[in-house]
């Protein structure tokens, strides 16, 4: 299989070229309004709807009004790095799409290739390399900008790095020692095979005709990536680097025009990176779904990159979807969930995988009950400290420090601590016996 991408004339890797890089550029632009739109309808507002039709235009509008924007560059900011840094992380969003595969074994224009522009003995570590290097270019915005809040937010950006680097490899590990191959394009097609679910320690063994998606065989290493991923892309919740609420805008707040730009197209392409590696590594790829797989119409080549960009684009949608919905987390809670459970549940699944591949699904299975016994009855118990018979432990001023707090659990505010210290009467009550009087 490998051999065909080495055997490709040079005008049609051209053409792979220029055609991929057209397709990101509008997809981006797609995502862009799709996100405004699908945001809009989950806060029952309408979003873009004026330019173009459907309101298309609208991304396509600020994009041009980005390149035509007076471009400022602080005044003691390094000149180069401060210029590196957004082509640095634009050049690396583009080449890791190189060995993503849209498509199986097709014959354009006389000659037998793949509908991908060349792959790799180790095309998903490539991934990850060039990925990192991107993350490079956030952490130098972040340092030439000469700003505290641009510093903060590339200080952040390396830790996540490296928390959500080592989860993400870690459950890439799991996909090869199934596969047997770290090659995305032979990774798709090992996919093709149908499970055959076996039941622990038994030779009972039944084949139900369902693809073999990573998704379902290696259901803990598909959840890992997917939480990794958002991490990977400073996307929210994890969208620590350039969270408004504390850095303004993190790296990027001293940037302006094109070169804004160009983070503002490498974070949109960075998103539909790790969802295009997702769908590779776990969701079969460019395969048909079960059962449309089934029909044989449905499974031609060239029909591949439009399960490949549908499969994607629902991974984009769930990008939104938390957008939407999840507040920010804080710093300490998003290191923990890195560094306490993420990297240690990688490590044990790989292991549990490498000592019985056969059994995975059940391994799976047991392994979400264990975690949930330990961790989601964790989650269930409120640590809330008890009240002493006829007063409160602690009096509470919710204005003490000059500004209004909340109470901490066990807490009560003055005009209701008489009736839960025990004296059957409240503040309110006190005054009414006063009026009476």
């Amino acid at each position: 299989m490998e051999n065909v991408f080495f055997q490709d004339p040079w005008w049609l890797i051209l053409i792979k070229v220029v055609a991929l890089f057209v397709i990101l550029l509008l997809w981006t632009i797609f995502n862009v309004w799709y996100e405004r739109r699908l945001v809009g309808k989950m806060q029952h507002r309408l979003g873009p709807i004026m330019n173009g039709p459907f309101g298309l235009g609208q991304a396509l509008a600020d994009g041009a009004k980005l390149i035509a924007k007076e471009d400022f560059r602080p005044k003691h900011a390094d000149k180069w790095i401060f210029t590196l840094a957004p082509v640095l992380t634009g050049v690396a969003a583009f080449t890791a799409w190189t060995v993503i595969p849209f498509g199986g074994e097709v014959t354009m224009f006389g000659v037998q290739t793949r509908l991908q522009v060349t792959d790799l003995p180790v095309a998903a570590i490539f991934v990850l390399a060039v990925a990192s290097i991107g993350i490079y270019g956030i952490v130098l915005a972040g340092w030439a900008g000469n700003s505290t809040y641009s510093f903060l937010g590339s200080i952040r950006s390396t830790a996540q790095m490296i928390s959500y680097e080592i989860s993400m490899g870690l459950s890439m590990v799991a996909v090869f020692i199934m596969a047997n191959t770290m090659s995305t394009a032979q990774i798709v097609e090992s996919q093709r095979e149908t499970i055959l679910f076996r039941v622990p320690f038994t030779e009972l063994s039944f084949d139900p005709g369902i693809s073999g998606w990573y998704a379902l065989l290696l259901f803990p290493s598909f959840v890992i990536y997917a939480i990794s991923m958002v991490g990977e892309t400073n996307r929210a919740p994890f969208d620590l680097p350039e969270c408004e609420s504390e850095l303004v805008s993190g790296y990027l707040t001293e940037y302006s025009g094109f070169r804004y730009a160009m983070f503002f197209l490498a974070e949109y392409i960075n998103m539909a990176t790790v969802s295009a590696v997702c769908t590779t590594l776990f969701l079969g790829g460019y395969l048909a779904p079960w059962p449309l797989n089934l029909i044989p119409f449905l499974n031609n080549p060239w029909l591949g990159p439009v399960w490949f960009m549908i499969k994607v684009q629902l991974l984009i949608s769930v990008f939104v979807w938390l957008r939407g919905t999840l507040p920010r987390l804080r710093y300490d809670q998003f290191m923990n969930l890195g560094w306490k459970v993420l990297i240690e549940v990688s490590l044990i699944w790989v292991i549990l995988v490498a000592l019985f591949p056969q059994y995975t699904i059940g391994l799976a299975v047991a392994l979400v009950a264990v975690l949930y016994f330990i961790f989601g009855e964790k989650s269930k118990v409120i640590d809330k400290p008890e009240l002493s018979e006829g007063k409160m432990e602690t009096p509470f001023d919710p204005f003490a420090g000059g500004y209004p707090v909340p109470p901490l659990p066990g807490q009560v505010l003055p005009e209701f601590a008489g009736v839960v210290a025990g004296k059957g009467e409240s503040a309110d009550d006190d005054v009414q016996d006063g009026k009476d009087s």
